[in-house]
């Protein structure tokens, strides 16, 4: 009877641990009422094999990280030629020859021998209705990243560590990949030590995305600036996309922190700039920017190319046109030894009727809650 009593008792503790395990919060912004694996039971891989196995079904899971994954050496590795754009001094990336990239577009750039981990090219596919969350700060995957591809929807993604997949090597893989894909939220998520770029949304649509509290992290041995700046931030490229960026920390970066182009439309609230050594946005044609309640601080030039339109909240008058279409009015950015941001287009606010809409609070507590509460471990 004892041992019964004491059995009973441990698998009530058990089930009532599994039952807490799960998503935390809910999404805000484009990808609200996302599920991902909803109340499937927990499953812990504890091999890379598991991972990917669990990621790439067809059932709809929550899978649960509780250590490192690393995938570095997991491929093998490829020795070619590659080639210099930005120089070959010590902290300069260099780039993989990926479908004749450097003969089309660096003709002139020295060859160079390069030696790359062939894990970090292609990212892990994760297919609809998946949560994937980490366990405290101890879940991280390693060497490779993620892609949410060829129509997969429902997915989250939250509290993880993407690092280190081929630093020195543009074209040696990007952390987090969607193309063609529906309703993902990516939160409290931190990428670091990345060859290529930190996020990247492809040419096809990707309807229904939220980038929350997430870390962005560019610091690096290697840059394309050649100054420990990691210049491949955030890439929004696709066709009908619908992003909202909330909460962000996009920290020592140098470049497309984000680039929007391409029919994308781009809501950037509350996220925290600092320490950019070139520049935070490039506006291409097609990309659709309101930026509101941002805090730029120390960022050289805040936007860079502007070929799209974009509404920055210039004035706190200006802010009230926000009403008729979101609801509410638009809250000024922040500025502290940075560039101008004073874009002033209006035409486009009406695509955000009818959508789900973050909310924006105002710029003077964004820096101290981001640095608080953005990337992994800071559920």
């Amino acid at each position: 009877m004892k041992y019964s009593t004491i059995f009973s008792a441990a698998a009530a503790v058990f089930a009532g641990s599994a039952a807490a395990v799960g998503v935390s919060g809910s999404a805000e912004g484009f990808a609200e009422g996302v599920t991902g694996g909803g109340d499937a039971t927990p499953v812990y891989p504890d091999t890379i094999d598991e991972l990917v196995s669990y990621l790439g079904d067809d059932e709809a899971r929550v899978i649960v990280l509780t250590k490192t994954f690393d995938f570095t050496d997991s491929e093998g590795t490829t020795t070619g030629t590659g080639c210099a754009p930005w120089g070959t001094a010590s902290a300069c990336q260099v780039a993989i020859d990926q479908d004749d990239w450097c003969e089309n577009y660096e003709p002139d750039a020295p060859s160079i021998s390069v030696e790359y981990y062939n894990a970090g090219v292609l990212g892990i596919t994760v297919t609809s209705n998946k949560s994937l969350i980490g366990e405290g700060s101890s879940g991280a995957i390693k060497g490779k990243g993620l892609r949410i591809v060829s129509g997969a929807e429902n997915i989250i993604i939250q509290n993880i560590a993407v690092t280190d997949i081929n630093p020195k090597y543009v074209w040696g893989g990007d952390a987090i990949t969607l193309d063609d894909c529906d309703l993902v939220w990516i939160d409290h998520v931190t990428t670091a030590r990345i060859g290529r770029q930190h996020y990247v949304l492809g040419t096809s649509a990707d309807n229904r995305v939220s980038l929350t509290n997430n870390y962005i992290d560019g610091v690096s041995d290697y840059s394309a600036t050649c100054d420990g700046y990691h210049y491949w931030g955030i890439y929004l490229d696709g066709d009908a996309d619908l992003v909202t960026m909330k909460g962000n920390y996009i920290y020592h970066t140098s470049g497309r922190s984000p680039k929007v182009q391409d029919n994308t439309l781009l809501h950037c609230v509350n996220n925290y700039f600092y320490d950019i050594s070139g520049h935070a946005f490039e506006i291409g044609e097609g990309g659709y920017v309101l930026a509101e309640g941002n805090v730029f601080q120390n960022v050289d030039t805040v936007l860079e190319t502007y070929e799209g339109a974009a509404f920055t909240v210039p004035s706190t008058t200006a802010g009230e046109v926000c009403s008729t279409y979101l609801g509410r009015d638009c809250v000024i950015n922040g500025f502290g030894s940075s560039g101008t941001f004073s874009e002033d287009s209006t035409s486009f606010l009406s695509d955000f009727e009818g959508k789900n809409i973050a909310s924006a609070s105002a710029y003077t507590s964004v820096a101290s809650s981001v640095v608080a509460n953005a990337g992994q471990g800071n559920l």
